[in-house]
């Protein structure tokens, strides 16, 4: 199946994930227009009203783009909801994508087929993450229009399947369009992500070494000297299985190899210890080398993209 005529703007098939207080306009901005959906949660513009500020500016600067630049339009961009009941902004935050007509919106922890209904009427798209096959049957049969597999590895709330048998399993059954999260940091792994079946990478880690991100220094500096053994995978900042810095967990006072295990019914999404104090992170950090702008990085995952497809040829 083809990709919703949406992606025909991608200069490279990738999705830059969004990341929870780092993704902010000027990051999300920046990954449009070179070339890639950009994308933010909802809960990063705080409080709630200037998530109608954000909407007006992204609009307006990526519509002044393509008048500017014809021939290399700016990609689309995505707003993420957490559907989960705990997030009592997502009546208000859906009613503000819908004033701007967002064209992707991207749902987690729950999937309501009333929200993907919403989504459809203004002419959007709804991709939904899951960690495995059975979640990824209950969102399309909710009407979602893609998938986003989060496979082992993932920065963030992150799942414990391979990629090989979680894109294999889902791919059997499905033929819209899946993407592809976990560890993923360069062009030889994006195009990868395309060889195992899925349509499109998600990309999440590496921007937090951006110039454009909302993240301190120290955090963007922990990107670039961490390794995938620097990663820890624990429930016990928010209820859900993530994968966070270990510097970050030693900072806190914590061992991080003997984390307790949290309970999942107490869900922390907002708690301030929680994301500015733990920091987040997949395992493909250690392709990271520099904190630079979006576009610079951007641009360099193209030329590895384009190596890898020419030496398969």
């Amino acid at each position: 199946m083809a990709l919703p005529p949406i992606f025909d703007r991608l200069r490279l098939p990738v999705i830059g994930s969004p990341l929870f207080i780092i993704s902010v306009p000027d990051l999300v901005i920046a990954q449009c227009k070179a070339g890639i959906v950009g994308s933010f949660p909802a809960l990063n513009a705080r409080p709630q009203s200037l998530l109608d500020e954000w909407l007006d500016r992204i609009t307006e600067e990526l519509a002044a783009w393509d008048r500017a630049n014809p021939d290399v339009p700016a990609a689309p961009f995505a707003v993420n909801q957490i559907v989960h009941r705990s997030n009592d902004r997502l009546e208000a935050d859906l009613h503000t994508c819908a004033k701007w007509k967002v064209p992707i919106v991207i749902t987690s922890l729950g999937a309501r087929p009333e929200l993907n209904d919403a989504v459809h009427s203004w002419g959007g798209i709804t991709l939904h993450d899951v960690i495995d096959d059975r979640f990824a049957h209950k969102a399309v049969e909710k009407g979602a229009d893609g998938l986003i597999l989060v496979a082992t590895g993932a920065g963030g709330h992150a799942g414990r399947l391979n990629p090989f048998p979680f894109v294999q399993e889902v791919r059997e059954w499905f033929d819209g369009p899946i993407i592809l999260s976990g560890a993923i940091a360069t062009g030889r792994a994006v195009l990868a992500a395309q060889v195992l079946g899925a349509d499109l990478a998600y990309i999440g880690s590496p921007f937090i070494a951006t110039d454009e991100a909302n993240a301190v220094d120290a955090y963007k500096q922990g990107i670039v000297e961490g390794r995938a053994a620097d990663i820890v995978y624990s429930n016990l900042f928010t209820g859900i299985h993530g994968n966070y810095l270990r510097s970050s967990v030693v900072a806190a006072g914590l061992n991080p190899d003997k984390l307790p295990e949290s309970d999942p019914s107490a869900m922390n999404f907002g708690g301030a210890k929680a994301w500015k104090e733990i920091w987040g992170s997949g395992q493909g950090i250690g392709a990271v080398t520099a904190v630079e702008p979006a576009a610079v990085k951007i641009e360099r995952l193209k030329k590895e993209y384009a190596a890898a497809k020419a030496a398969l040829i």
